[in-house]
């Protein structure tokens, strides 16, 4: 694997199994690096196509989405990382996908718990092809200055503070991702900084190890000086030694391995990664340390004279005239999401949507404040329902069963009305649902069903007045407005609608008053003495009636009724009443696969 650098300022790479955050602190760290192009070309999530907002700095951009492996690296050609944030159940068989691109050179593996079967694989065919594996179980790595894994190095703060935006001199090798956080810290405060920093991860078969990183580091001229932070468990670090004593590495390494706590249990112990466990006395935290100092490396120690050792050998380079000063640069400013900013109470911005009538941020939806399981509980009927989010109140059970008959009576009345007769027609046209149901429902109006409003506004005007039922009717005929909820096409003194009846009888036998039904019934009698089918209409009813829901019930100011009139309420019942029969059109016409239907031509008057 030996080569040299794997990174650099224009390194592009594609992201499997999008994650927003990893994403964008890679952006922002290209940002931060005075990248000219950003280091994600594309991200590939299995299924999807499209593209994925982000920001790059103060500019939003568009990163494209692709379905799959072979398409993103077709589409992107010169993207050679591939960083794998699959799960464990599926990182192998995608990485090993990435492998097999002739453009893509580097895969990194996140998911811990790979089979090790599976990694081997992986492991044999990488090498096999002179491919670099990084993980599984990686936080990844870093190139100061140029490019990044995913989420290494942690937050923006962080990488600011460890001074990873500009390259330095020392190359850092470890196991643990963690701990590389630390030790990135620990590198800036004692020396110029990290040049390029790699987690190979902590289970027990890593793709690359700690000494394939070193060799690769000893050919890059830029890197100084190698820290490598090994673990108790395995024999990795063996290799290290036999690249020392071999004499294939000629700068300094700084070395320390973690787990010499374990000599004071009593029993084996299992540290955090899979591969921190000792088989006995070779893997040893003790044992690899004593054959670093053996070879060659610089050893302290304990860990907490880690520090001071990477110091001196640091400051030694530099008394030598091996490291150049490194100028120091002001990174750009990060500009703060706006969410975060407005947790943190740095920004305050306004709202774009006010809603009164539910609440979803909780552990379950609210409707007007009730839980959706006190619903469930107390046995809430779809007429509560609707009290409570479009009245945003509990009505009680006499007015929210009214709504419900509304409801049943409204559903439908046969095929051959406008509404019912669009929807066939549409539903016979092959259209879906929602479009066949629109059809249906854009027919609702002042001649079809939208005449509860009218009817309920004007009844309520002249019964507020005083108007007899002459001069409502009369007084209506001299502005040429036809009396809303009054006269049928087919139902008559004689041949009554049934549901208007029903709604009447529901009212008389619960409501506490039914004065703006009474009323409307005597305007009924006045308009019969014209003409036999002026009846009093269900749209009639419904409009009267509500009123006297509203006015009876006690639970509703005069404003708030007139608004209620006013804004529509009294249709939407209508609206949600006939969805019902409309969807139940669409679905019969597709059952009974009706054909694309066409009017007969004897039913048209062709004239000129």
């Amino acid at each position: 694997m030996a080569t040299g650098q794997l990174f650099s300022r224009t390194t592009q790479a594609l992201f499997y199994n999008y994650k927003q955050l990893p994403v964008q602190r890679m952006l922002d760290f290209d940002f931060l690096c005075g990248r000219e192009t950003p280091s994600v070309a594309g991200i590939i999530n299995p299924g999807s196509e499209g593209f994925q907002k982000l920001f790059f700095g103060q500019e939003e951009i568009a990163i494209p989405v692709h379905a799959a492996i072979e398409a993103a690296c077709a589409a992107h050609p010169t993207a050679d990382v591939f960083i794998n944030f699959a799960s464990f159940r599926s990182a192998a068989a995608s990485s090993m996908a990435a492998l097999k691109q002739p453009t893509i050179k580097v895969v990194a593996i996140i998911a811990e718990g790979v089979p090790e079967l599976d990694t081997k694989q992986l492991i044999a065919y990488a090498c096999a092809n002179n491919k670099v594996l990084i993980g599984p179980a990686t936080v990844g790595g870093i190139q100061a200055g140029a490019f990044k894994i995913g989420d290494t190095a942690g937050t923006i703060d962080n990488i600011i503070h460890c001074k990873l935006y500009r390259p330095g001199s020392v190359g850092f090798v470890s196991k643990s991702g963690g701990m590389s956080n630390e030790m990135y810290n620990t590198v800036a405060r004692v020396t110029d900084g990290i040049y390029e920093g790699i987690a190979i991860g902590g289970d027990v078969f890593p793709g690359s190890t700690l000494s394939d990183h070193i060799l690769r580091f000893n050919n890059i001229p830029q890197i100084k000086m190698m820290v490598v932070l090994g673990e108790l468990g395995g024999r990795d670090e063996y290799s290290l030694v036999e690249a020392l004593k071999q004499g294939k590495v000629n700068k300094p390494v700084v070395a320390w391995v973690s787990g010499t706590c374990a000599r004071l249990f009593k029993s084996e112990v299992q540290f955090g990664h899979a591969g921190a466990k000792s088989g006995g006395e070779m893997e040893s935290a003790q044992a690899k340390n004593q054959a670093l100092i053996d070879a060659g490396a610089i050893v302290p120690t304990s860990f907490e004279a880690l520090e001071s050792a990477i110091k001196e050998t640091f400051e030694k380079l530099v008394e030598e005239g091996k490291v150049s000063p490194i100028k120091e640069v002001t990174p750009p400013q990060i500009p703060e999401d706006l969410n975060s900013a407005i947790k943190s109470g740095k920004v305050r911005a306004p709202t774009h949507i006010i809603s009164t009538i539910s609440d979803d941020r909780g552990d379950e939806p609210c409707y007007a404040g009730v839980p959706m399981s006190s619903i469930i509980e107390q046995g809430y009927g779809v007429g509560d329902v609707i009290s409570l989010l479009w009245f945003k109140r509990s009505l009680p059970r006499y007015c929210t069963k009214f709504i419900e008959i509304c409801i049943m009576l409204c559903a439908d009345h046969g095929p051959c009305v406008s509404g019912a007769h669009n929807t066939i027609v549409t539903a016979r046209a092959g259209k879906d649902l929602v479009s066949s149901l629109v059809s249906g429902l854009l027919t609702i109006g002042p001649r079809f069903g939208g005449a509860i409003d009218d009817a309920a506004r004007y009844f309520k005007d002249a019964c507020d007045r005083n108007l007899t039922p002459y001069e409502f009717v009369e007084g209506m005929k001299k502005k040429g407005i036809r009396v809303p909820g009054i006269g049928h096409r087919i139902k008559s003194r004689d041949n009554r609608d049934k549901r208007v009846e029903l709604l009447q009888k529901f009212a008389r036998s619960n409501f506490p008053t039914v004065k703006y039904m009474e009323y409307a019934v005597q305007v009924e009698s006045y308009t019969l003495s014209k003409a036999n089918n002026l009846v009093l209409n269900v749209d009639g009813a419904i409009g009267s009636l509500f009123l006297d829901l509203l006015a009876g019930s006690g639970m509703f100011t005069k404003q708030e009724i007139d608004e209620i009139v006013q804004i529509g309420y009294l249709n939407g019942l209508f609206v949600l009443a006939r969805s019902i029969g409309l969807i139940g059109h669409t679905f019969d016409q597709k059952r009974l696969k009706q054909p694309l239907y066409r009017h007969p031509w004897e039913d048209v008057l062709y004239t000129k």
